[in-house]
């Protein structure tokens, strides 16, 4: 079995649809361009993960939600076989390690290449608590107004509810590990 890769646009498109909702209303609630959204919906444009979240929000849509696999609850996820989605112009992957949204946490496994993260505007999240593990690399992190410069092995846990945001200011790819409760991502 290979990688499921997402391409969000076309889930984000079909997401409207089927609540039967224009571009035009879905941009001014999420605070972005018609023209932007639709590039979005196009995978020609990737939104910052704060821009995705109220582009969801303004479908009464979570991300989670949005990514959601159908897999079964308990299955083993296999080295390659999870859900991944790539963020085109964000300089970052995520691959799932666990396998549905509906249990009590979720793991990422991030790649974020020099340059790229999370986009400049910092987001929160529903879930009440974010523990990140720098495995290879390092990576700038902002918790509000406090910023962290972490390296290989650093770990650090905060509120998911306190806007925040991360880039790779290295200059080598960096693997982190994002653990949260619940899931809401």
């Amino acid at each position: 079995m290979t990688t499921e890769e997402l391409v969000l646009g076309s889930r984000l498109k079909a997401a409207r649809r089927a609540r039967r909702l224009t571009l035009r209303a879905v941009s001014e609630r999420a605070g972005v361009t018609e023209s932007f959204l639709s590039q979005v919906e196009r995978d020609v444009s990737s939104p910052s993960i704060a821009t995705l979240q109220r582009i969801c929000r303004a479908m009464g849509l979570s991300i989670a939600e949005l990514l959601e696999s159908g897999q079964p609850v308990g299955r083993v996820v296999r080295s390659g076989q999870g859900r991944t989605v790539q963020y085109p112009g964000l300089g970052s992957r995520d691959s799932f390690l666990t396998s549905d949204e509906r249990g009590r946490l979720q793991v990422i496994l991030s790649t974020v290449e020099p340059g790229g993260g999370t986009g400049p505007d910092a987001y929160a999240h529903e879930s009440d608590e974010e523990c990140v593990v720098i495995l290879e690399g390092s990576l700038d992190l902002w918790v509000g107004d406090e910023h962290y410069e972490l390296e290989e092995g650093d770990a650090i846990t905060y509120p998911s509810r306190i806007p925040h945001r991360n880039t790779n200011l290295g200059d080598r790819p960096t693997r982190v590990l994002f653990c949260l409760t619940p899931p809401s991502y």
